[in-house]
């Protein structure tokens, strides 16, 4: 889903509290749509946005929940985008 290896994902559970997977009792991690969309959110500020993990988590902990909301507002955004390019594609 994110094209980057599993242990950065396991990296990034580590490092960010705002991730919780449930593990069975053979270890196996079952992530939350919750834990998938905090996966995005990390995943904007550090690979797309050019973060540290320091800053992204600062970020996280100072001004969740307007991070949150921009978050949201870009990915609606390059939907948009994106609906407009396949519109103008097939012109």
């Amino acid at each position: 889903m994110f094209n980057v290896n599993t242990s950065l994902i396991r990296f990034w559970e580590k490092e960010f509290d705002i991730i919780k997977p449930k593990k069975n009792q053979k270890g196996n991690r079952f992530f939350t749509q919750k834990d998938i969309e905090n996966f995005h959110l990390i995943f904007h500020l550090v690979k797309e946005r050019g973060l540290t993990l320091k800053g992204a988590a600062r970020k996280l902990k100072e001004n969740r929940e307007d991070t949150y909301r921009n978050f949201e507002i870009i990915t609606i955004l390059k939907n948009i985008r994106d609906t407009l390019q396949e519109i103008k594609d097939n012109l």
